[in-house]
């Protein structure tokens, strides 16, 4: 469905074709949340617990959407979430309100959170004690390197590589041309493949 029949099925059908829609969605959410939720909130909190959040401020703002669609309607709610889930962070860690992180989606991000997040997912879960000391030495490693790379770059490999959104919607996202976010992304997985084939312990892990 295109957006144009996204947005037309959703001023037709009111909050039933919402929820029809939103739960069309809910699993790419749900890997959002899950890759960029603080490492410290793990096993704390249930991204479908968010995402039921972010429902409710979507169902409360849908008619401004359908109104005037600037974006995608998954690009939409995905920002949404994100603020959401911001909320969310700043409750349980005890974070001050900072409005610069509750900006559009298009707007870059925290450096070291983008970085967090990557290094977190390629390592994945190594639990032992003996695990967890590797873990958290492969990991200062990967942040570092990761911090290496431009930080659009990084962003875009992100939302291309592990959230999996299209090259359209990281254009959307990021305020970038289809061309500039398809090079950047070439270019930030070549970069990534050279960090990971420099770390003996990394291919260590996972062989």
């Amino acid at each position: 469905m295109s957006n144009e029949e996204i947005v037309q099925t959703l001023t037709d059908g009111g909050e039933s074709a919402l929820a029809e829609v939103f739960s069309e969605f809910s699993p790419r959410l749900e890997r959002m949340v899950e890759f960029r939720l603080d490492f410290r909130l793990r096993g704390r909190v249930d991204p479908g617990d968010v995402l039921q959040e972010a429902y409710i401020e979507i169902a409360r703002r849908i008619t401004d959407y359908t109104s005037t669609p600037t974006v995608s309607f998954y690009v939409w709610v995905r920002q949404i979430t994100w603020q959401t889930l911001v909320g969310v962070h700043r409750r349980h860690l005890g974070q001050k309100r900072n409005p610069n992180a509750e900006v559009q989606i298009h707007q870059r991000r925290s450096q070291n959170a983008t970085t967090y997040s990557i290094a977190g997912m390629l390592i994945g879960n190594l639990t032992s004690p003996s695990q967890a000391a590797i873990r958290e030495e492969m990991l200062e490693q990967l942040r570092v390197a990761l911090d290496s790379i431009d930080e659009t770059d990084r962003e875009v490999l992100a939302l291309r590589h592990f959230e999996q959104l299209s090259n359209n919607e990281v254009a959307e996202v990021l305020s970038l041309t289809k061309t500039a976010a398809s090079n950047r992304y070439v270019r930030a997985l070549k970069r990534l493949g050279d960090i990971l084939k420099a770390m003996p312990d990394f291919r260590d892990h996972q062989s």
